[in-house]
């Protein structure tokens, strides 16, 4: 048996024991298991994932599950039902060479579906909590495949907080589709607070109207191995700022992909990402910013920036550049560095112990994303738990 038949016989078990679904689905169903099945699980022999290795979940012999889901939804929304959307739901998240977002369409179950009207202006952010609780006495460890799709009318208003958590051993892989009208705002925030011993696998796909407005916050706090990927096409006149922050320690990885989609011209993009890693962790950052032929006066910027506070911490970064129009701003850049022994002395010269110190500056170098958190009780969960986290490991 083949390494490829070996990892995907025991998901076709499952595949097979799955609930009863309408027709559109199980189609969509049936051809996506079809090409995880094709695909296999990626390794480090496939660029897109040269630095993270995939073995420890394809190894794993995972029962399918669901994480328990809390939605907080303002007024005036409601939850949609998914077989509204029949031909809108996996348009824009193809897992045709993607084997996790192959998977996760495998598995399509309970959709989360939020729709805002044209013109709405939510003033209360939308939250969805993904939560996998502890499974005691499990044989084999659980498997779940939160799908979203969010649809926002044009000239809308919103912001979303997609948070997942759990205890245990387990593997979430989460796949988002967003799709934003012409003049649509939406400020969206993904935290990730996993456990230590849990594999995330997660992927958003966003698609911008004319002139729109998108904002991602990417906030990766947990789990023992972590992959992000945030996906962007911006249509004419489009903006779209990704920030990201990650912090691992001990023997955490977490690997941030990004792709920006320049499709139409006079868009602006703004990437910014931050790296903390301590003990023997390990990161990676792959931006690319993709500039099509048309796109003429796009403005873009991508910035990777990592704090390395131990010898053995490891951090392999590559922002790209695709440029084929020639009237157009872009720059790129990435930094890795460690504290500023200059700052340490002066901060310990006025008193401060080397751990405080120590913490103070790493905090100062994760704050400048923290600030851009915009909803203030998410804010200030936030600054509780990095004051916390960089206590614990100063």
């Amino acid at each position: 048996m083949t390494a490829v038949a070996e990892h995907t016989g025991a998901w076709l078990a499952e595949f097979t024991r799955q609930p009863a679904a309408a027709p559109w689905i199980r189609q969509l169903r049936e051809a996506a298991f079809e090409r995880f099945a094709g695909l296999g699980f990626p390794t480090t022999h496939d660029e897109e994932w040269r630095f993270t290795n995939v073995a420890p979940i394809a190894r794993t012999r995972f029962r399918a599950g669901a994480a328990t889901r809390l939605l907080t939804l303002p007024e005036p929304l409601r939850e949609a039902p998914v077989d509204a959307f029949e031909g809108r739901l996996a348009r824009h998240a193809a897992f045709e060479q993607n084997a996790f977002v192959a998977l996760n369409t495998a598995f399509l179950d309970e959709v989360t579906v939020i729709q805002v009207p044209r013109g709405a202006v939510i003033e209360q952010p939308i939250e969805i909590v993904y939560e996998v609780p502890e499974q005691a006495g499990a044989a084999d460890p659980v498997a779940v495949q939160p799908r979203t799709l969010i649809l926002v009318g044009a000239a809308a208003q919103c912001a979303i907080v997609e948070t997942y958590r759990g205890a245990g051993r387990y593997f979430t892989n989460a796949v988002t589709e967003i799709v934003a009208g012409e003049g649509a705002v939406v400020d969206h925030y993904k935290v990730q607070r996993e456990s230590s011993e849990a594999f995330h696998v997660g992927a958003h796909y966003v698609s911008l109207g004319r002139s729109a407005n998108f904002t991602s916050n990417s906030l990766a706090l947990g789990g023992a191995l972590v992959r992000n990927d945030v996906s962007v096409t911006l249509s004419e006149g489009s903006d779209a700022t990704l920030n990201g922050l990650y912090i691992v320690n001990g023997t955490q990885h977490v690997d941030n992909h990004t792709a920006i989609d320049h499709a139409k011209p006079h868009g602006t993009s703004h990437e910014l990402y931050k790296g903390i890693l301590d003990g023997k962790a390990s990161a990676v950052f792959n931006g690319r910013v993709l500039v099509r032929k048309d796109a003429q006066k796009t403005d873009s910027k991508q910035t990777n920036k990592n704090l390395v506070l131990s010898d053995e911490a490891v951090i392999d970064t590559k922002p790209e550049l695709q440029i084929l129009a020639d009237d157009v701003r872009c720059t790129h850049g990435a930094t890795i560095g460690q504290l500023d022994g200059e700052a340490m002395f002066y901060l310990q010269s006025r008193g401060i112990g080397k751990s405080d110190a120590r913490s103070l500056l790493t905090w100062a170098f994760a704050q400048d994303i923290v600030d851009r958190v915009r909803i203030v009780p998410l804010r200030n969960s936030l600054e509780r738990i990095l004051f916390e986290k960089f206590h614990e490991h100063a």
